[in-house]
């Protein structure tokens, strides 16, 4: 994670902790805790998820493999990172290999970490790890989730960067590690 100083605040005690809701997509925990100052919070909510993961995919012509898919939290379909979840037992670059072919029919290159982010880490435990995997080609079709309907594109880089500033990507997960990758590459 991140550096650490020698006046960070401490972690806080967990006194008690319930589950209030388990099912695989909403795990929600009530803790009880007590702060350093010894106040304490009866009631801090935590939603856990699994590690997410989100694949950069580029092919060796200079494209990104991106989706398109509809939300239904925000009722848009917008651009997208090939991008899902580390099941059990997975390593989390097998699962993001996993995700990008299951999405898009691609597989191969070079595989490097790109990002660690979290989406909210006040309210939500876990962390998504985005990867970039240069030279990437098509090996087969999709194998999408019966939940799933997306739809594969090939972005041209210059593009890539028009999608992210004209507002085309709005999931804050996607968007911040393409802007890192045209940073590092023009």
């Amino acid at each position: 994670m991140s550096e650490r100083f020698n006046n960070d605040p401490a972690r806080w005690e967990v006194l008690e902790s319930i589950y209030l809701h388990r099912q695989p997509w909403l795990t929600m925990r009530q803790d009880k805790v007590r702060l350093t100052s010894g106040r304490t919070i009866d009631d801090y909510y935590v939603q856990e998820f699994p590690a997410w993961v989100n694949v950069l995919a580029i092919t060796d012509e200079r494209h990104a493999v991106l989706i398109r898919q509809y939300r239904h939290g925000i009722g848009e379909v917008s651009w997208e990172l090939p991008a899902g979840v580390v099941d059990e037992g997975e390593s989390i670059l097998d699962g993001a290999k996993r995700e990008l072919y299951e999405e898009t029919g691609y597989s191969g290159g070079i595989w490097t970490p790109l990002m660690e982010l979290s989406a909210n880490p006040a309210l939500q435990n876990n962390i998504s790890f985005t990867f970039l995997a240069e030279g990437v080609s098509f090996s087969g079709s999709q194998h999408l989730d019966a939940t799933e309907e997306i739809t594969m594109h090939l972005v041209p880089l210059d593009r890539l960067r028009n999608i992210v500033f004209d507002g085309g990507m709005i999931q804050a997960l996607h968007a911040a590690p393409i802007l890192k990758y045209l940073l590092q590459h023009g």
